[in-house]
């Protein structure tokens, strides 16, 4: 239990700097994530362009299969390339907004 009301306000005020430092981080964190899909994005529909003028250059059927089998295996590499680190930005963003939070909960274990 909370021994006095100095407590309570220190806890309070405590709680507010916890959760303002984990919305900045999750601020931040998110407009990583924003634009690395962005960039993403603009990369897929460059390559995609790419790919359709050669396949468009294509002067023979084995020449447009080869050209669509390298766009779809450069593709696929880039969305798990792409997946990898988008997963690793989420969880960075988690890891960032809980980290404010860690000393709150011993302090209120402690004051219980």
């Amino acid at each position: 239990m909370v021994r006095n009301i100095d407590e309570v306000q220190q806890l309070g005020k405590d709680n507010m700097d916890a959760t303002l430092k984990s919305f900045g981080a999750l601020s931040k964190s998110l407009q990583t994530i924003a634009i690395e899909f962005a960039d993403y994005s603009k990369r897929v529909f460059e390559q995609g362009t790419a790919a359709s003028e050669k396949l468009l250059g294509a002067k023979s059927l084995d020449k447009a299969f080869e050209v669509q089998s390298d766009y779809l295996k450069s593709s696929y590499e880039g969305f798990v390339a792409q997946a990898t680190k988008l997963g690793e930005l989420y969880a960075d963003l988690a890891k960032e907004a809980y980290k404010p939070f860690e000393g709150q909960f011993g302090k209120i274990s402690a004051a219980k």
